[in-house]
């Protein structure tokens, strides 16, 4: 008999202005001429066609790009109120799910099977799931429904940082292979 999947819904943040990279951060290419952002959404999609995207109010570059990679995207009005905010939104817009898998856009080089082992987390019933590298916690983040009311109010630029501190004796770290969890593109001086 086939178990019962969850409904795991990925969130992809990308409503950050890119002010240390100078700007169009997420748009901007790596060195196969594919963008930050189109990596990290691609990266998801190969795991789960439930992928939305939360980018800033009029960014329609972005919007347009992260909808054509197969990305449901949502347009967050106060997304200068920062990540947990964002956080936050896309969590609405997905709220009767059974866990979302927190991803952020500027994480490209992050392996589909990594992301597939943190929902199976999910799925199995961890309330916080997470990579770790060499013993470092890495992206991308599962939380389980428990912790819906937690994550929808979020505010402010640490984005779960708090909810993961409450429940940290209930983090349940998956150590992998995978570099690309700890490597985030700040500024032009962190591609490589």
């Amino acid at each position: 008999m086939e178990e019962h999947r969850k409904n795991i819904v990925a969130l992809l943040l990308a409503a950050g202005a890119g002010a240390r990279f100078g700007g169009e951060k997420l748009l901007h290419p790596l060195e196969d001429g594919v963008a930050i952002a189109a990596h990290a959404a691609r990266n998801l999609l190969a795991v789960t066609p439930d992928v939305i995207a939360v980018v800033r109010w009029g960014d329609f570059p972005l919007y347009d790009m992260l909808e054509q990679e197969g990305c449901q995207v949502t347009m967050f009005r106060d997304a200068a109120r920062g990540m947990g905010a964002s956080l936050a939104h896309g969590v609405a817009e997905a709220r009767a799910a059974d866990g979302w898998l927190v991803a952020l856009a500027d994480m490209p080089r992050i392996s589909p099977g990594t992301i597939r082992g943190v929902i199976a987390a999910l799925e199995q019933g961890a309330l916080i799931a997470a990579p770790a590298y060499k013993g470092e916690r890495g992206h991308p983040v599962g939380f389980g429904a428990k912790l819906r009311d937690e994550l929808l109010a979020l505010g402010g630029d640490q984005g779960a940082r708090a909810v993961l501190e409450r429940h940290r004796d209930a983090v349940k770290l998956i150590e992998c292979d995978d570099a690309g969890v700890l490597y985030d593109i700040d500024r032009k001086s962190d591609l490589v």
